[in-house]
């Protein structure tokens, strides 16, 4: 009689927690940044010892990556097909199958190839999951919501960071085996997500069609920009460490684990304090930030103080939510998912070309490339100046003002 009783609990436990869309947009969420986390963490160490890698080959990966990124809009041409949830855990797992061969193919073009398919998988989750998420939660649950996402990342990243220490600190295995273990784990996980949940419905149906909206103009630039400014984080930052700080796996690992630990304890509290504050102020907060950042990495020497402001500028990035709360509020709920699409597009128009324009200014002046990550924090800032203190339709920027229909 217990045992039964035990396993209806059990059963009504995982209906309980199957039944809400909030979940397995948690559950994707975590999936996603667990091996997302390693491949990334272990990239810069695995680039320079295993295929010799240098600014100039670290630059091009990174533009190849994010080429499926640029070509995100064609997403909505998807959707003619196969529905956004579906397409959602098919993207994930491409994304943990690039990551599971990455270690087969220690060369400049393996690596490229092996980028480019788990690019593909990355940036279609990102681009359907951020649909999702827009289109399943209230207006006013969503920063709050995607703070909560954020914590989750982070004890996703931090579980990645761990099996970096048991596999390879640990159990001594190689960078092979690490891939192929994170990577084959997340596949499972999708697939036991595709069997748990149902389809659940959406609040509107979606227009299969591209549509650029003039009155979407303000967050189209503010996307622009934030691709341009976060290459220069995401491929510049950690490569620094590496190259001209001498940092290891394990340090750099250990600086992660920082940033997550971090990120984990205070990002609830960002999407709830932007809730509060409203975007405008948020978005200010994050470019005066990310500018004084930027030029502090142009004039950095010393290691620990590298470190301290690449904590400093992970956690800024947190406040992007607002970015999409925004969009949010004056958005039309048929627009979400093409908007999304091509949003993701403009975001990587200047990522595919940065990182190997820059890869190769790094080779002579580390330096102007963080300043001019400045200058792209500063365009920023001078946009968020146009975001009305409570944005709505038909109050989508404070100049100048566009008609519903536009």
């Amino acid at each position: 009689m217990s045992q039964h009783t035990d396993s209806a609990e059990n059963a009504n436990a995982l209906a309980q927690l199957t039944a809400k869309p909030q979940h397995l947009l948690l559950g994707m969420t975590f999936v996603m940044s667990m091996v997302f986390a390693v491949w990334q963490a272990l990239l810069n160490n695995f680039v320079i010892e295993r295929a010799a890698f240098t600014g100039a080959e670290i630059g091009m990966l990174q533009s190849l990556r994010e080429v499926p990124g640029f070509l995100a809009f064609t997403a909505v041409f998807v959707l003619l097909f196969i529905k956004e949830q579906a397409f959602a855990l098919l993207s994930l797992a491409i994304l943990c199958v690039g990551v599971a061969i990455t270690g087969f193919f220690p060369s400049v073009i393996g690596l490229y190839i092996t980028t480019v398919i788990m690019s593909i998988g990355f940036h279609y989750y990102e681009t359907i999951n951020q649909s999702l998420t827009l289109q399943w939660l209230d207006k006013k649950d969503t920063a709050a919501f995607m703070g909560k996402a954020l914590a989750w990342r982070s004890a996703a990243a931090l579980t990645g960071y761990g099996s970096i220490w048991l596999i390879m600190t640990w159990l001594k295995l190689d960078y092979v085996w690490m891939y192929a273990i994170i990577g084959g784990l997340g596949a499972i996980m999708v697939l036991s997500m595709v069997v748990l949940f149902p389809n659940f419905r959406q609040a509107a149906p979606q227009t299969k069609k591209l549509i650029l909206r003039k009155r979407y103009w303000l967050y189209y630039l503010l996307t622009f920009f934030s691709g341009a400014r976060r290459q220069i984080f995401v491929v510049f930052a950690g490569f620094m460490m590496v190259e001209k700080f001498g940092y290891t796996v394990s340090e750099i690992t250990a600086l992660f684990l920082i940033n997550y630990v971090i990120n984990l304890a205070f990002a609830p509290a960002i999407g709830r304090f932007i809730g509060r504050i409203g975007e405008r102020k948020a978005l200010t907060v994050e470019y005066v930030g990310l500018a004084l950042v930027f030029t502090s990495y142009a004039f950095v020497e010393n290691a620990q103080f590298a470190a301290a402001l690449y904590v400093i500028d992970h956690l800024l990035f947190a406040m992007a939510i607002a970015m999409k709360t925004y969009f949010q509020k004056i958005a039309d709920q048929q627009d979400i998912a093409s908007t999304m699409s091509v949003s993701f597009t403009i975001n990587h128009i200047a990522a595919v070309v940065i990182p190997a324009l820059l890869g190769l200014l790094w080779l002579s002046s580390p330096t102007a490339v963080f300043l001019i990550g400045t200058v792209f924090a500063i365009c920023s800032l001078l946009l968020a100046l146009n975001v009305p203190e409570q944005p709505t339709v038909g109050n989508e920027t404070n100049w100048p003002k566009t008609t519903i229909e536009s």
